[in-house]
This record gives C-alpha cells, sequence and structure tokens, in this order.
C-alpha cells in the first residue's frame, strides 16, 4: 500500500518567485533565506517521495470572490501554470496524480467532508513556489506527480483551523487505503505572519512565527484548538494562511521529528519559513 513519508511546511510568497525567476537568490536580500531553503531539499531527496499533496489556496486566479469552494481537490492529469498578470512563469506545468485525487475525494466524502472536485485548473503562486523550494527548477519534468488541494482562506468564513487538522487525518486515511507502493509527502503552505492591508498593513510577529514552527511539530492541538480570529489577531489578516499547515500535522503521527526547520524575516513584508517533519520511530512499547 502507499504511505506518506513525510510532511512539509513553507511559505509561497510571491516575491520568492521574483526572487528565483530575476536570479537575485546570492543577493544580500535574499541569500539568509535561500541558504536556509538547502537543508531542507537535501531532506525531501533523501525521503524520495513519488507524489506531493501540496495544500495552498488560489489567489483569484482560479476562482474569485463570487465562487470559492471551502475545500477542493485536484482529479486532473495536468496542471498548468497560472498567468498571474506578467504572463506564465517559465517553469513546467505540473503532472498530476487523478487516480488519487478521485480516492481522495471519495474518502472525504465518506468521512463526512464535501470537497469540489476540481478535473481543469490552473496553479498560481500558492503551489509553485513550495515546489521549486523543496524540488528546485527542473527543465521538463518535475520529480513527483502532483495532487492539489484548496482551501479558502481567503474569503468569509473560512474553515476552523480544526477542521483543516481533521481533513488530514483523514487524507492520511486515504493515503493508507491508496493501492500500490507509492511514496507521499503532504506540504501545508502559505504565511508565515503577514497583513497587506488595513491598519496593521505591514505586520509581522516574528515572536509567534517562531512558536509556530515550534508548535507545529511539538503541540500541535493548541494550534488546532486556536479560533479563526485568533490567527488573525496573532499572525495578520494573511498570516491566517497557516492553517492549511495543519493539514499536513493532521496527516502525519501524533509524534513527529524535526528534519529540517528554518525561518527569515521579513520577505516582502512577511515573515517566511520551512519545516520538513517525518513520523518518530516506533518506541519498543508502541504497536503499529
Amino acid at each position: 500500500m502507499a504511505r506518506l513519508v513525510g510532511g512539509l511546511g513553507s511559505s509561497h510568497v510571491p516575491s520568492i518567485a521574483m526572487a528565483l525567476d530575476k536570479g537575485l537568490t546570492d543577493t544580500p536580500d535574499w541569500k539568509p533565506f535561500f541558504d536556509g531553503v538547502a537543508p531542507g531539499r537535501d531532506r525531501v531527496r533523501e525521503m524520495r517521495p513519488d507524489v506531493a499533496v501540496v495544500v495552498f489556496n488560489d489567489h483569484g486566479n482560479a476562482f474569485f470572490f463570487d465562487r470559492v469552494p471551502t475545500f477542493a481537490v485536484g482529479c486532473a492529469e495536468r496542471y498548468a501554470i497560472a498567468d498571474e498578470g506578467w504572463g506564465p512563469r517559465t517553469v513546467p506545468a505540473f503532472d498530476g496524480h487523478a487516480e488519487f485525487g478521485w480516492h481522495l475525494a471519495d474518502t472525504l466524502v465518506a468521512e463526512s467532508f464535501d470537497p469540489t472536485v476540481l478535473q481543469e485548473i490552473e496553479v498560481d503562486h500558492g503551489l509553485q513556489v513550495p515546489m521549486e523550494l523543496f524540488w528546485g527548477r527542473p527543465e521538463t519534468m518535475w520529480p513527483v506527480r502532483v495532487v492539489p488541494v484548496f482551501v479558502n482562506v481567503i474569503q468569509h468564513p473560512i474553515p476552523l483551523p480544526s477542521r483543516c487538522h481533521a481533513f488530514g487525518r483523514v487524507l492520511r486515511k486515504a493515503i493508507e487505503s491508496f493501492p500500490g507502493d507509492e511514496r507521499f509527502v503532504v506540504v501545508g503552505t502559505g504565511g508565515l505572519s503577514h497583513q497587506l492591508q488595513g491598519a496593521r498593513a505591514g505586520f509581522v510577529n516574528p515572536d509567534a512565527d517562531r512558536a509556530f514552527l515550534r508548535d507545529i511539530a511539538r503541540d500541535p492541538g493548541r494550534l488546532a484548538g486556536m479560533s479563526r480570529e485568533d490567527y488573525v489577531r496573532v499572525f495578520g489578516s494573511e498570516g491566517a494562511e497557516l492553517i492549511m499547515w495543519l493539514v499536513m500535522r493532521g496527516a502525519m503521527d501524533p509524534e513527529v521529528v524535526v528534519r529540517h526547520s528554518h525561518y527569515f524575516v521579513p520577505a516582502s513584508m512577511t515573515g517566511v519559513g520551512m519545516l520538513v517533519l517525518e513520523n518518530a520511530p516506533l518506541r519498543s512499547n508502541q504497536s503499529i
């Protein structure tokens, strides 16, 4: 059967895409961030995943405010690069895994989730940036197949943090009930703290960001138990994206090992981070 080999967390700030596209990774402003990314990429390479389930939000490119699904699952064989206003980026399109997408959707419905099913959709920087941070930029094709999971963190009402965590548990069930021997990783994306509008425009909270990177591994129940208002207050209106990391964490075991953690601030008025988790090895007194 398929199995989950790791949980990944990453910011998806569009300025990271700009830095990659313009060759700015070694400049003084960006080098500290990209230096911290490289060890995470090495860890993912060691995991040898075949499939990446990427949890992210659209930014007005695939959906607009007239129709925003709370949760949506990609069931396509290929995902083209969205044009976000400056032409599509020169990164390869993503090969999908439609068979697993349908299996995930069916498992979610059986567990009282009701996802929107997407058979044709373009993906923006929310998915592109984490993929490039963890896998680099391939010339022709990505080394993993992708299953996009969209979460509404844009328009009220967004899902509860606890609901995202529960979604992750169902995702784990779908992976482990899927036939074959493919190796999966789940990528939670978004954040960290930032606010792009209103009286607190430019707000970042580095102390809260560092605590989040610690507690998403050690105490996810605390983060899942926070309210949506708590996320906006602590992390900023756009920092509420961090609830998407809880999908990743919900798919992992209660005990995990942190293989890599990285934090940098600011990147385009945003705290940014990366996290690589593996399930903790079973102790002698534990049973499967």
